[in-house]
């Protein structure tokens, strides 16, 4: 089955809610895509913002995470209960920027996962290997474990609805990128992986995406892969010009 492209911006801790409502504002036009899912993730004090002014376009907001509990004494976190109650459907969880500066641990990343699942939130979690890691060869084991973890305890159906981000840390930000075949290659390992937790059904309904940057330069080459379904873009969405990634077919 043909799997639907996902365009994904993350704008980490970037914009204020008068930034973030102008920018956009001019993406509207040049994000335009019947063909393409545009979502961008952005910080939660932009959030209401950010959904006022996508309302009308394909332009989804989603958010850049999310705490397992419902309420309570965790101060400065949000639950999945204010994510919906403002607009919210996609979340992402286990960035490699949390995982590094904020402890968060594949147990943390599953719990997050759960409570996306009993709450109606569709998780885009990222896994991904540091450049010693590749370099010892263990990439493949490093993020299996990753992934089998942040499943852990969800159904084949959930499974399904999920969104995998494979980033490799050593790419982020850096200005460089896997080469479309280096980032095939660990995708379809993810692929297969979920192949043998779910069956081929879910393995070929779950979208995996590539981030580590994403830019209007390589977003063909990176989308026409058979396991690439898509980019978790980081710099590159903040300005109108993602809309070149969006479109990457023109």
């Amino acid at each position: 089955m043909a799997r639907r492209i996902l365009a994904a911006g993350n704008w980490k801790m970037n914009k204020t809610p008068s930034e973030a409502a102008a920018t956009i504002e001019a993406m509207k036009a040049t994000c335009a895509s019947d063909t393409v899912d545009v979502l961008l993730c952005v910080p939660a004090i932009d959030i209401p913002a950010a959904v006022a002014a996508a309302k009308g376009s394909n332009i989804q907001i989603g958010a850049e995470n999310v705490y397992f509990k419902d309420s309570g004494a965790f101060t400065g976190e949000i639950s999945a209960d204010m994510l919906l109650d403002a607009g919210i459907k996609y979340v992402i969880l286990g960035h490699s920027e949390r995982r590094e500066y904020f402890a968060e641990t594949n147990e943390t990343v599953n719990a997050k996962m759960l409570q996306c699942f009993a709450k109606g939130l569709i998780p885009i979690m990222c896994c991904g290997e540091t450049l010693t890691q590749r370099e010892q060869g263990v990439t493949m084991d490093f993020i299996r474990q990753q992934v089998k973890v942040g499943f852990l305890g969800l159904t084949g159906e959930q499974a399904k609805q999920a969104v995998i981000a494979y980033e490799p840390i050593w790419a982020i930000g850096t200005g460089k990128t896997a080469t479309s075949d280096q980032a095939e290659e660990v995708c379809k390992g993810i692929r297969d992986l979920i192949r043998e937790l779910y069956g081929d059904e879910v393995a070929e309904e779950i979208r995996i995406l590539y981030g580590g940057s994403v830019k209007p330069s390589n977003a063909a080459e990176l989308f026409a892969k058979e396991d690439i379904d898509g980019g978790l873009v980081g710099g590159a969405s903040l300005k109108p010009d993602f809309g070149e990634i969006v479109n990457y077919r023109k």
